[in-house]
Parts: C-alpha cells; structure tokens; sequence
C-alpha cells in the first residue's frame, strides 16, 4: 500500500519513465577529442520531476538545460538557455540504451536550425553526447559536436 502512495504522491521519484535519463545526472568533466572544454553539473529538483544540468566552458560559456518527462505527451523534453539568450528545445525518448532528441534552435539571425541531440549510456561513469545540425530543412545533417562526459570521482 505504501509503494502505491509513494507512486501516486511523488511520481517523478517512483514512476519508471520518469528514472529512464538518471544515467546523466552527476558531476562530470566533459570532452571533445580527449580535451576538457567543460564541466557540468546534473541534478534532479523539483521532487526529482526536474533534471537540471548546469553547464560551463573553460572559455566562459554558460549554458542551463531542464529536461523532464511530459507524462501527456509520452515523451522526454529539454529547453535549453545559453548565456548568449540562445535557445534550444527537444522531444524525445529513451530507446536502444540512449536519451534520443530532436527540435530545434533559433539562431540571432531569425534562422531555424534543425536539431538531433542523442546521449548515449557508455557505462555508469561515461556519457556520450552527439548533437548534429541541419540548416537545410533536414536534407543533410552535420555533427555539430560530440562529447564525452566523465563522471569526477
């Protein structure tokens, strides 16, 4: 009786969809080409409902991500902000071992990009991240980057 309470009253912390992206929440040294460029700091807030990821380059770029499960759309979603004003937003699921996204990002020229973000479980201290671009209405994509996080000991 207790265990359906607990599910009922606090869903993002007992309900499974809600624990599917839980592999990236940590402190991390992220990578690209096996150079640091930044760390990030994943949380769960908001009674666990919220997965904050907090973002920052070694050159001063920030960026903040809040990335949940929408339990009425069935999918995962991420709105992300920079320091700069950019913004991302994503939909997505968790399939083949992998937090699989796309959406979209406006960039200052008015301009829509379109956008594949997929984080990939590579263990429990190692997480891939691969964003690719297509700034042709999705007729060729690009990487756009491609990260490794790894959890700080």
């Amino acid at each position: 009786m207790l265990a359906v309470v607990a599910r009922l009253t606090n869903p993002c912390a007992n309900q499974t969809e809600y624990k599917q992206f839980d592999f990236w929440v940590g402190e991390w040294v992220v990578t690209s080409e096996g150079q640091q460029v930044a760390t990030s700091s994943i949380q769960r807030i908001v009674n666990s409902c919220i997965i904050f990821e907090n973002y920052s380059q070694a050159d001063g770029y920030l960026g903040k991500s809040f990335n949940f499960f929408d339990a009425h759309l069935h999918k995962w979603r991420q709105t992300w902000v920079d320091g700069t004003g950019f913004v991302s937003e994503f939909a997505g699921e968790f399939k083949d071992g992998a937090m699989r996204f796309e959406g979209e990002s406006h960039l200052a020229d008015g301009s829509k990009v379109l956008r594949h973000m997929t984080l990939f479980k590579l263990g429990t201290d190692r997480v891939r991240q691969l964003s690719e671009v297509s700034t042709d209405d999705g007729k060729t994509w690009r990487v756009n980057y491609d990260f490794i996080y790894t959890r700080k000991s």
